[in-house]
């Protein structure tokens, strides 16, 4: 299974439209945004469409098209953007119940639930605490 890159292409789209809104552009287009990523424009355009639906970003269509944050890099977080396009919980139990005559069947749902709920948690805390600014900030100090 590999790792999902999801949120750090989210994560680096609305980064960019914020540093380039701040630079004097209005609007930013998939083709700019998906330079930058390295990627395809419809990946950008795709992915840009969930963020849309979660009220991160807004679209203007015909003359001057192009892509805006809905608010500003400081007023969104990195779980806000995780929660825009990965809805639902980290972790899944077995789709088919385990076999309840087993010792571990019977016992590894309660025993991994306790376990993911935490971990869940903890992630959720952490993502809340950093914002597209910080990211930003940070991106910055590294160029």
């Amino acid at each position: 299974m590999s790792a999902n890159s999801r949120l750090t292409i989210a994560t680096h789209a609305l980064t960019w439209i914020g540093l380039y809104q701040r630079r004097g552009h209005e609007v930013a287009t998939s083709e700019q945004i998906a330079t930058s990523v390295n990627t395809n424009p419809v990946v950008i355009r795709r992915l840009l469409a969930t963020l849309g639906r979660a009220g991160l970003v807004v679209s203007r269509r015909g003359a001057g098209a192009g892509w805006m944050l809905a608010r500003d890099l400081a007023a969104i977080t990195l779980l806000d953007v995780y929660q825009a396009i990965e809805p639902g919980p980290v972790f899944a139990m077995h789709p088919a119940t385990p076999d309840p005559g087993c010792v571990v069947g019977h016992g590894i749902g309660p025993a991994l639930t306790a376990v993911y709920g935490d971990a869940e948690a903890a992630l959720h805390r952490e993502l809340a605490g950093t914002t597209l600014e910080d990211v930003l900030r940070d991106t910055l100090k590294s160029a």
